[in-house]
């Protein structure tokens, strides 16, 4: 699992990345806003961002596409 921080609602944060190989998905969580995520390593590039895009909307009540594409770069570098 890797930890990350990011700034969220002017605020540090930390987003957890767990990677399951074996099973081929990731989990992002986000305990701060109650948020998580499962990905699939079949979904592609749109589908991940728009879903990440949409989910975190709620959860924010702000513009997530920032965070979205720190999400999809931190899934992918594992």
């Amino acid at each position: 699992m890797k930890i990350r921080k990011t700034i969220v609602n002017q605020n540090d944060t930390r987003v957890f990345v767990y990677e399951n190989r074996k099973e081929e998905y990731t989990v992002v969580a986000i305990p701060d806003l109650e948020w998580s995520c499962l990905i699939s390593y079949s979904e592609t590039r749109e589908e991940i961002v728009e879903r990440l895009k949409e989910s975190l909307s709620k959860a924010l009540h702000e513009n997530a596409e920032e965070l979205v594409e720190r999400i999809y770069v931190w899934t992918r570098e594992m």
